[in-house]
């Protein structure tokens, strides 16, 4: 497994987040929700983040978006309180992404998932909608793999090999699919691209495989992209509203 320069590349985005920090079956994790009334009750939206974990404030913004739409949101630090830190983001930075994910990997952060979804469960939840970011997109996969999920939503997803993750989630998988993919993207390039359409499109997946594809954006633009750029912001945009309408029409 490895990341590429832009996982750990990106802007800062500004706002005020509107959740809460909860403890989840344990865990620490960002909790978002609309008003009393406005969500049911049995669904969520299990916000899978990429390194920089739900602690960066792009990625709770997103969640309370989601939440404004109808939906509870959580956001669990499977990182442990450790996430990749934000000053990576700055030019001359010496993080070591390789060196940090020793310490951050399926064997560290899987059970801290778990944990939330098991509690998750408990709580009466029934239907899981699963988002994830780079990182996270992996563990979008693996849920999905288990149909621990009902739907899946991927964003420039990392560490999803192709064709062999593709086939796989053709033969077990029952979440309906959506990858947001971009032009400029080392972990899941143009030609993994097209092995997704190849396997899972023209109905071959018969719960539900579509592809969204932002013209000259970069890995990381759906979460962590430089809202100057009128490109990127169109693409995380559309990317968010991609999203909603996936799991409107499929949770």
């Amino acid at each position: 497994m490895s990341f590429c320069a832009d996982c750990v590349k990106g802007f800062k985005h500004e706002g005020t987040a509107e959740g809460q920090w909860e403890e989840v079956g344990g865990v620490k994790s960002y909790v978002t929700a609309a008003p009393e009334g406005e969500y049911d009750k049995e669904t969520v939206i299990l916000f899978c983040p990429d390194v920089f974990g739900p602690q960066l404030i792009n990625a709770q913004l997103l969640a309370d978006d989601f939440a404004k739409n109808g939906y509870k949101v959580v956001i669990p630090d499977y990182f442990n309180g450790d996430p990749a830190p934000e000053d990576a983001f700055n030019p001359g930075s010496t993080f070591d992404i390789m060196k940090w994910f020793g310490n951050h990997g399926p064997e560290q952060t899987r059970p801290t998932l778990d944990k939330v979804v098991t509690a998750l469960k408990e709580q009466g939840i029934t239907k899981i909608g699963a988002t994830g970011y780079c990182f996270g997109a992996r563990y979008v996969f693996d849920l999905a793999f288990e149909n621990i999920t009902n739907v899946s939503v991927v964003s420039h997803p990392t560490f999803i090999k192709a064709p062999e993750d593709l086939e796989k989630y053709l033969a077990v998988s029952k979440a309906p699919l959506l990858i947001n993919s971009c032009t400029f993207d080392e972990r899941f390039p143009h030609e993994s691209q097209a092995i997704a359409d190849q396997v899972l499109g023209d109905g071959k997946f018969a719960p539900g495989y579509k592809r969204e594809y932002f013209e000259g954006c970069t890995h990381g633009f759906a979460v962590r992209g430089d809202l100057s750029n009128p490109k990127v912001k169109a693409g995380k945009e559309g990317a968010f509203k991609s999203a909603v309408t996936w799991f409107k029409n499929k949770l």
